[in-house]
């Protein structure tokens, strides 16, 4: 039994967060050690789990209240995991107890317990870090290989076209035909050169490009089909946002998985993409007017 001391109403306000955020933690990983198949892992997992329950009752003796896991973030960390893997999940996990480690240090003075919790808490950011190994993150080098093809070439194409043909339904039909040809394209060149480079799993490279490649194609398509035909310079603002924002969340999943920082490969990245549809609108635009097309 940790022994109760007499501590202000801001700090109790605080250790109460602390003991809701330590149970809903404990939850998620307790639930990722249950579907993990690596041993090792799943041990690590579980021993944190423990770790974490038993930092939420050490909050109780300041509490004296018994707190549920936040049921809302164990369902959304679920979906994550489904959808981005657990790795991202773990790191951004790690990420807010960083965030938590440095509001707790505040009460240092008023709850000794802290100086243990926090140790525990790096603890698990080294064991965490040794213990990941995700297929998918093997496949990373072939998935920002889809993405940064099908930005530059499909917004640069697109752009192109919007001048050139000024009809949603004619655009979004060039830029699927364009978007599927190039898919193949990509897939199939990604293929041979892990070949080449003695990769047994080139084929999975291969795919993982492809995938990449075509979604981002379908999202870039996407608003030349549900804006009406003669609407086609808010199509392209509409794609240019969505541009934006895949190189915004492709990158802070990079960025995440990886433990590097953010913007400078989203900036870097968006100024490529967006210097390219500049460009090929611009070419667009000038091919009209030398041509003389007419789309009517």
């Amino acid at each position: 039994m940790f022994k109760s001391v007499a501590i202000s109403e801001e700090a109790l306000k605080a250790i109460a967060e602390f003991q809701k955020i330590e149970m809903t933690s404990a939850k998620i990983y307790a639930d990722f050690a249950k579907k993990q198949k690596d041993e090792k892992n799943k041990k690590v997992l579980e021993q944190i789990a423990a770790d974490e329950a038993h930092h939420a009752q050490i909050w109780k003796q300041y509490t004296n209240k018994d707190v549920r896991p936040s049921k809302i973030k164990v369902c959304f960390f679920r979906f994550l995991q489904w959808a981005l893997g657990y790795t991202f999940v773990i790191k951004l996990l790690e990420t807010g107890e960083y965030d938590g480690v440095k509001n707790m240090e505040k009460l240092i003075n008023e709850v000794p317990e802290i100086a243990q919790i926090i140790a525990d808490e790096e603890k698990h950011e080294k064991q965490l870090i040794d213990m990941l190994d995700e297929e998918r993150l093997n496949y990373v080098g072939a998935m920002v290989l889809g993405l940064n093809d099908a930005l530059v070439e499909l917004t640069g194409t697109i752009a192109g076209l919007t001048f050139v043909l000024m009809n949603t339904t004619l655009i979004a039909m060039a830029g699927t035909i364009t978007g599927i040809a190039a898919t193949l394209s990509m897939a199939a060149s990604n293929y041979l050169a892990e070949r080449a480079d003695g990769n047994p799993n080139a084929v999975k490279a291969s795919v993982y490009t492809g995938l990449t490649y075509l979604l981002t194609v379908i999202f870039l398509v996407l608003p030349y089909l549900l804006f009406p035909e003669n609407m086609f310079i808010p199509a392209l603002a509409c794609m240019i946002v969505i541009v934006v924002a895949l190189i915004a969340i492709f990158n802070f999943y990079i960025a995440t998985v990886r433990s590097e920082k953010f913007l400078p490969k989203f900036f870097e990245m968006s100024a490529i993409s967006l210097s390219v549809a500049l460009i090929s609108f611009l070419i667009g635009l000038v091919a009209k007017l030398f041509f003389g097309i007419d789309v009517g």
